[in-house]
């Protein structure tokens, strides 16, 4: 059953309430009780909620990071100009608001972690406590790897008096938040305090160990180039920890629309304007089709002809691979050099007259990503599988072979697709890719390319678009062509982070400053440390 809530915390907070009820059941008066009866898990689900809202929509995620690594393309004119900051790196009306959305929104969620942590240690819950550690560190690492140094050490510790926080540089935060990850995830115990309201995994402690050692190997991978010694060393810990062992495992958060909880990315795909504009990039595609990957009949479809059909959310389109084609990126509809007219292998539009859609025959994602159901892939098996194949070519002495890792992690993404609700791969069918696209083990990076190239197009079609996007950062794939389009802000390169808000230059000008300072500027294409 959903269980999802909203808590309002100001000083005092919820009365306990039975957690095995709706939304409308456990909710009550935030002013009717202190905390000597107050249950802090019954913030865990608002907690959860939190990350899974910060990493989708239109917080950036579709709107930057999605085109920014070519997972999805736009000709972002008319209605949805807003997209042109995502394909043509151009800004828009409202390119500053998305700017600041993944820092308020993390630091907000991290400091609910923080009061929910601070009753749960009131009242001696060290397993939520612990619980809360993994997600505050999950939550924190996701905003560092958008903007690079961030506070850390005294963040969230205004009723300290420190409310002007230093920003720690990204070294010196990853290695604190490693630390703080490792020192959690050994003091769980299945004899302290059970997790109640957990929307996740449903008070299951040895799946809360097993995605704090995964978020554990993803962070540690995220340092190859720039401290191998300490990634091999994390990733040594995070597999004798214990990793997700299968798709049962994987972090994927169920919303929940009826009671407030909806998928954001699926919030933003129902916009008539974006259901139109929003296309898969013919690099995803072409990816997809090169493989006859299972997955494309079941993320891409070609709308029915005409403006209208391509306009509505509920038409269902043709999802036959052989008619998929991808949008090219970079491309408009003004008419002039960048038209998409003009584009290579322009397959014409659809409809005539006031109906035509001159992009109606690409391909647009199907209704799984329009379902505000849907859930979010917050960290899967397929991509810890995928880093571990990463991990075993680097001979950082994870057992097993990175052959097996990638053909398990190739199966896990074509199973785990059927989460979304729509349609499935079979076990069979999965099984069967897998073993007809074994890892290119001819070279090192023939093997490096073929694995990061499926963790870009696994975690884009699981809608995990920041994750793609770091991913690419981090391993050079795939490799990408930037779009040079006129007037862009990043100088013709892909963005490799966002600027801070510009709010923090009165509400923290000093740590801004040094955060600036230490980075070497605050540009699109300043790189975090461990981009290299």
């Amino acid at each position: 059953m959903k269980k999802y809530i909203t808590i309002l915390i100001s000083g005092l907070l919820l009365v306990t309430a039975g957690c095995d009820g709706d939304f409308a059941d456990i909710n009550t008066n935030p002013n009717s009780a202190g905390s000597n009866v107050f249950d802090p898990n019954l913030i865990l689900p608002t907690v959860s909620y939190n990350y899974g809202n910060m990493m989708t929509g239109y917080t950036g995620a579709i709107l930057f990071q999605s085109m920014w690594v070519q997972v999805m393309a736009s000709t972002s004119t008319g209605g949805a100009n807003y997209y042109s900051n995502a394909d043509k790196y151009v800004a828009s009306g409202s390119t500053n608001s998305y700017i600041q959305s993944v820092w308020n929104d993390g630091f907000s969620a991290a400091s609910r972690v923080n009061q929910m942590q601070a009753l749960a240690e009131e009242k001696g819950f060290t397993n939520l406590a612990a619980v809360g550690e993994i997600w505050k560190v999950l939550t924190l690492s996701f905003v560092s790897d958008v903007y690079g140094d961030i506070p850390y050490s005294e963040a969230l510790m205004a009723e300290e008096g420190i409310t002007q926080p230093k920003y720690d540089t990204q070294s010196e935060a990853y290695m604190m938040m490693l630390s703080d990850l490792e020192t959690a995830l050994s003091s769980i115990s299945e004899s302290a305090d059970p997790i109640r309201n957990d929307v996740l995994y449903g008070g299951d402690l040895s799946k809360w160990k097993k995605l704090g050692y995964s978020i554990m190997l993803r962070m540690a991978m995220r340092l190859v180039d720039v401290d191998p010694s300490t990634a091999q060393s994390y990733v040594q810990k995070a597999v004798a920890g214990g990793v997700f062992a299968s798709p049962a495992d994987e972090a994927v958060l169920v919303s929940d629309q009826n009671n407030g909880y909806a998928n954001s990315s699926a919030n933003a795909l129902n916009v008539t304007d974006d259901v139109y504009e929003v296309r898969w990039s013919d690099k995803l595609i072409n990816f997809l089709k090169s493989s006859d990957d299972p997955r494309l009949s079941v993320v891409a479809e070609v709308p029915p002809a005409g403006l209208a059909a391509n306009k509505d959310g509920s038409v269902v389109g043709n999802n036959d691979p052989a008619v998929q084609i991808g949008l090219p990126n970079g491309y408009d509809l003004k008419g002039g050099d960048k038209d998409i007219s003009n584009a290579p292998n322009f397959p014409g539009g659809t409809g005539s007259g006031d109906n035509l859609a001159p992009i109606g025959a690409y391909s647009r994602p199907t209704a799984i990503y329009r379902d505000r159901d849907a859930p979010v892939f917050i960290l899967t098996y397929a991509e810890v599988q995928l880093l571990l194949a990463d991990a075993a070519v680097r001979g950082y002495g994870v057992p097993g072979s990175a052959s097996a890792y990638y053909a398990a992690g190739v199966e896990g993404a074509l199973m785990s697709i059927g989460k979304f609700g729509g349609e499935s791969v079979s076990s069979s069918a999965a099984s069967a890719f897998a073993a007809a696209n074994p890892l290119d083990t001819s070279s090192e990076e023939s093997s490096l390319k073929m694995i990061n190239e499926q963790i870009w197009a696994t975690t884009g079609v699981f809608a995990n678009f920041v994750e793609s996007w770091n991913n690419w950062k981090r391993s050079g794939y795939p490799e990408l062509t930037p779009v040079n389009y006129s007037g862009n802000f990043s100088g013709g390169q892909i963005p490799t982070r966002q600027l801070y808000p510009a709010s923090e230059s009165t509400t923290n000008p000093e740590g801004l400053s040094n955060a600036i300072s230490n980075m070497g500027g605050d540009n699109w294409t300043t790189k975090v440390w461990w981009d290299q």
